[in-house]
């Protein structure tokens, strides 16, 4: 059995925002290979002419929305009454309970706008934890049998 052949880099898990009854975020665990990538096509090299070496410059600007399209796929049950609590919304006229739609651009206004939604985000993307497949009842991990010599 090859190690390569059993990994993935990326997979997409359905998980729920604490305290927003009903609020679900698609999200997708980004592994180390993809991350490098996405923060290197966001970084340019800037020559510094006082130290005369080549400075790395991340565009935060650039990675925030190459980050959030990587991980964040659909959301569902996002009502304006929750959004009111993740960042500042103008609520006049509008009913509480109407839902805000998932799109690349709404999901990168929220993650710019929420520091809550994007540390929300950090702890679920890279907690592996979160993307591991239940194993099916009756498929039981085989027992380690341990000699009683030594």
């Amino acid at each position: 059995m090859e190690l390569k052949k059993l990994m993935i880099d990326t997979k997409a898990v359905w998980v729920d925002f604490p305290g927003l009854s009903g609020f679900k975020v698609e999200v997708a665990n980004l592994s180390k290979k993809e991350m490098v990538g996405l923060r290197k096509r966001c970084t340019t090299q800037k020559f510094d002419r006082k130290t005369r070496q080549a400075v790395e410059h991340l565009d935060e600007d650039k990675f925030v929305a190459e980050f959030t399209k990587a991980v964040v796929k659909n959301w569902k049950g996002l009502t304006l009454e929750h959004l009111e609590t993740l960042l500042l919304i103008d609520m006049e006229g509008k009913n509480p309970d109407d839902t805000l739609e998932y799109s690349d651009e709404n999901a990168e206004v929220l993650v710019n706008s929420s520091t809550e939604f994007d540390n929300r985000l950090n702890e679920v993307v890279f907690d592996l934890d979160n993307f591991r497949t239940e194993r099916k009842a009756g498929i039981n991990k085989p027992v380690r049998k341990v000699s009683k010599e030594q």
